[in-house]
């Protein structure tokens, strides 16, 4: 499908969300193992039944919450001007992305680290991060120049997801506050220095 997502389409994500605002919230408070699914739905107001046709085991509920960023930050960088090198476009959007807009995106952050540093959940942070490669390889693909290199696409979006992953894992189980120095968007932006630096790819200008 392309084009805006249909009303139902709409809702359901709406749906989802909430489910994951809520297992994140009770994740966060007890851990994900003292947590069942009978309690998340019962925190949303629907029933189990409705609950596992969104998802299929407990854990996966705070998927959407935690690839909320991620698709925020690929968002950010396919609008980013194209007279941006790569690199450039890449670390600006990955910095707003990881900075909260508001109190809302600020509570959601706390969750995030929460959840980060309960080991239940590794699994489907890996998945998350998976699917938001994969996001980027797409959308870096398409600033560049015909005739890239698809192995050097394929690196500069594998660098760029992990020096993410690598910043909020470090955040998460650090004391550091949500801006200012160790923050994740400071983190974000040293980590994909780091990890990007040798890559050919990130001075082209689409």
């Amino acid at each position: 499908m392309t084009g805006r997502p249909t009303l139902n389409q709409r809702r359901r994500d709406a749906t989802r969300l909430e489910i994951a605002r809520n297992a994140a919230e009770l994740f966060a408070e007890r851990g994900a193992e003292a947590v069942t699914a009978e309690e998340i739905a019962l925190a949303c107001g629907i029933s189990l039944r409705t609950f596992y046709r969104y998802f299929s085991v407990k854990e996966d509920a705070v998927a959407p919450l935690l690839a909320a960023g991620g698709q925020r930050w690929v968002l950010l960088f396919a609008e980013s001007s194209a007279e941006l090198p790569v690199r450039e476009a890449l670390e600006r959007s990955a910095v707003e992305s990881l900075t909260p807009p508001d109190d809302q995106a600020a509570e959601a952050m706390h969750w995030t680290r929460d959840l980060l540093r309960d080991p239940s959940l590794a699994d489907v942070w890996q998945r998350v991060h998976g699917d938001s490669e994969e996001r980027l390889r797409e959308v870096i693909a398409s600033r560049c120049p015909h005739g890239t290199d698809a192995l050097e696409i394929r690196l500069a979006a594998a660098a760029a997801t992990t020096a993410i992953r690598v910043a909020l894992e470090e955040w998460a189980f650090s004391q550091a506050p949500t801006s200012g120095p160790g923050s994740p968007q400071e983190l974000g932006a040293r980590c994909m220095r780091e990890l990007t630096a040798g890559l050919h790819l990130w001075a082209l200008v689409s």
